[in-house]
């Protein structure tokens, strides 16, 4: 992995993607990190990965396939996530035993809809998100696999204008469609989000799209909210699949990310090394401010 100053930079970065997907998502962040430290595994159900039907229904089981993968990492891991594989992530960095190793979290409107039952208005969002889910996962059981992926796709287009997929890509995404009740099990089985996320300490990225779905992007103003020090990022005019289609605006964040969170593990490291009697600057080392950026 190679820093931005061209130097070579401690760490490995595993980058997750989103459901329907595979890990050549992330093709263009991995140019970028260059190095031989990065890893998009493909998540269970997809890519090469896609093989069987024994697939997790909890964020826990999909970490453990993904096992191989992280037992790869080099040191620290800064860990990226985005939609279903920012689920995963979270899961990862809040409840995992490779929680002490994450470094820098970047989660890119993942799916925790559990976040948003507390309140009345929030939860009418959650309800929907739910019912999309078993509008989707009945077609599939019934074999309406085509309406299947037609009802999750226009969910996902939130008030953008709809993708038009290859024909290979929409095949694709017809033959992994069995997956797709898993992924929504997964995502509405996980309790306690809250509670994690307010107890995470990890320097925390989040980014979200002003024409993806108001689900995911409330779900990300509550975690930015609730996540000690996070930042936020948000692209007006960008929709849920923004690290794909505004790679250029997202990628830069990311990697200012990363270096941000390395040049704060060193000086921790520094600090730690001084004697105990040493003075002491005043204040901390970490960030006290919640940056709200607007990238639009």
């Amino acid at each position: 992995m190679t820093g931005l100053d061209g130097t070579h930079a401690a760490g490995s970065v595993v980058a997750l993607h989103c459901s329907l997907g595979s890990g050549r998502q992330w093709t263009k962040l991995a140019a970028a990190l260059g190095g031989d430290r990065f890893m998009a595994p493909d998540i269970s159900g997809y890519g090469v990965a896609a093989c069987g039907r024994d697939w997790p229904r909890t964020l826990d089981g999909e970490i453990a396939r993904l096992e191989p993968w992280l037992a790869k990492a080099d040191g620290p891991i800064h860990l990226i996530g985005h939609s279903y594989g920012g689920a995963i992530a979270f899961r990862l960095a809040t409840a995992s035993p490779y929680a002490p190793y994450v470094r820098s979290l970047t989660l890119i409107e993942p799916v925790l809809p559990t976040l948003l039952r507390d309140t009345p208005a929030d939860a009418r969002l959650y309800d929907r998100f739910a019912r999309i889910a078993q509008v989707v996962s009945k077609d599939i059981v019934d074999g309406a696999v085509l309406e299947a992926v037609e009802a999750f796709t226009a969910f996902w287009a939130g008030s953008g204008p709809r993708e038009q997929f290859s024909p290979s890509g929409r095949l694709r995404m017809i033959e992994q469609a069995d997956k797709l009740p898993c992924d929504f099990s997964a995502a509405l089985d996980l309790d306690g989000v809250a509670e994690a996320a307010r107890a995470l300490k990890v320097p925390t990225l989040l980014i979200s799209g002003g024409l993806s779905p108001y689900v995911t992007q409330r779900i990300v103003a509550k975690l930015a909210a609730l996540i000690d020090d996070a930042e936020l990022r948000h692209l007006p005019a960008a929709g849920h699949m923004l690290p794909v289609t505004h790679a250029d605006r997202v990628n830069p964040e990311i990697l200012r990310h990363i270096w941000r969170a390395e040049g704060m593990a060193k000086l921790e490291l520094t600090a730690d090394a001084r004697p105990a009697d040493a003075a002491q600057p005043a204040g901390s080392a970490r960030r006290h401010l919640v940056f709200r950026r607007s990238l639009g």
